[in-house]
């Protein structure tokens, strides 16, 4: 009886090798490599200095040859480092567990509301309707109603883009645009910022109905419990030798964006393999050494990667409608080499040198 009983498990056990192997992931990258497809889609992702704080003696005109550089590779689609209207209003939601979040990144919609008479629930439900309205009749009242619905939505950057495709005659307060929305509108146009200064005239200019807000800080749940002894880990992390060492050629850097020729050849310093990495080691490298009993720095590498792993999952939701098609990610120089790696991981992906495009 008992022989019996042994014999299947015997079986059993002499069907599988005496020591297993090494587990070892699957390795999508070369199934990707070895899979014939189609054109793939392609992604370019421009670091950028936040333009906000340079010198004044920047000028948002000084960026007319880097856009003419990227307007020549005619991205499909363009993202920038913004926040959705609908986080921003989860977060508005939940201040207590994203505390001054809200106040540092978004706008109320609510105080859009009541010059639109629009919510932001009911804009975005209509968006998808008024931009396949104004692809059949672009007339100036369709693109006045739909800035309108980008600025009720808090998708301030679409609604510049809908404002520059309108003739100068045509940029007025009527139809679905109240004067102190159009004065909106014109500050907008009027600033120092990547996303409103560059972004939007160079969608505009290629004839794109929008840009696609890819900021995620929902990760920030991470390190808002730290509070003070977190930003007083960081303070101590970022205060490191390298850091300091670099502080002046990036003072100078900004100093040095003071025409046209000069911002495009800081552009290529900023995307360049040396700077990247400078940075690199500077920040998230020297906060990977955090010892410290908070383990703040290594929270912080890890919020960040969350951050940039959610960014890159609303780009590649954005490329999805344009299968084989060209994508630009405008994102703070930091962002790059992590929106390059996660976007290099993807399917049907290519990551372009953005310097190619600079030349």
């Amino acid at each position: 009886m008992l022989r019996h009983t042994l014999l299947p498990l015997l079986a059993a056990a002499l069907s599988f090798p005496a020591e297993a192997a090494p587990y070892r992931p699957l390795d999508l990258t070369t199934i990707d490599r070895a899979t014939p497809a189609a054109a793939r889609t392609q992604y370019a992702v421009l670091g950028t200095t936040h333009l906000t704080g340079l010198p004044d003696t920047f000028k948002p005109e000084y960026l007319e040859d880097l856009i003419a550089r990227l307007a020549k590779w005619r991205p499909d689609v363009i993202t920038t480092e913004g926040l959705s209207g609908p986080q921003c209003e989860m977060l508005l939601r939940y201040k207590d567990n994203y505390p001054g979040v809200a106040d540092d990144y978004c706008w109320d919609a609510a105080e859009i509301e009541k010059e639109s008479g629009v919510s932001l629930v009911w804009a975005e439900a209509e968006l998808p309707q008024a931009l396949a309205e104004i692809a059949r009749n672009p007339s100036p009242a369709r693109r006045r109603y739909l800035a309108m619905l980008f600025l009720s939505a808090n998708d301030r950057a679409s609604a510049l883009v809908q404002w520059l495709r309108l003739p100068e005659s045509e940029r007025k307060a009527e139809d679905a645009l109240s004067p102190e929305l159009v004065k909106l509108l014109e500050k907008l146009r009027a600033g120092r910022n990547e996303v409103y200064a560059l972004a939007a005239p160079l969608a505009a200019r290629l004839g794109h109905e929008r840009i696609y807000p890819a900021d995620d800080h929902t990760a920030d749940a991470l390190t808002a419990p730290g509070g003070d002894a977190f930003n007083k880990a960081m303070m101590a992390i970022w205060d490191n030798p390298g850091a300091r060492a670099l502080r002046p050629a990036l003072e100078a850097q900004g100093k040095a964006m003071t025409s046209a020729p000069a911002v495009l050849q800081q552009y290529r310093v900023m995307n360049s393999p040396t700077a990247l990495r400078q940075a690199l080691d500077v920040d998230f490298l020297a906060a990977l050494q955090d010892k410290s009993a908070g383990q703040w720095g290594r929270r912080y590498v890890a919020w960040w990667e969350v951050r940039n792993l959610r960014m890159v999952s609303t780009i590649r939701q954005a490329a999805g409608g344009h299968p084989g098609g060209r994508v630009l990610a405008i994102v703070g120089s930091s962002h790059k080499p992590y929106f390059e790696r996660y976007l290099g991981q993807s399917h049907d992906a290519s990551v372009l040198d953005v310097l190619g495009l600079l030349k």
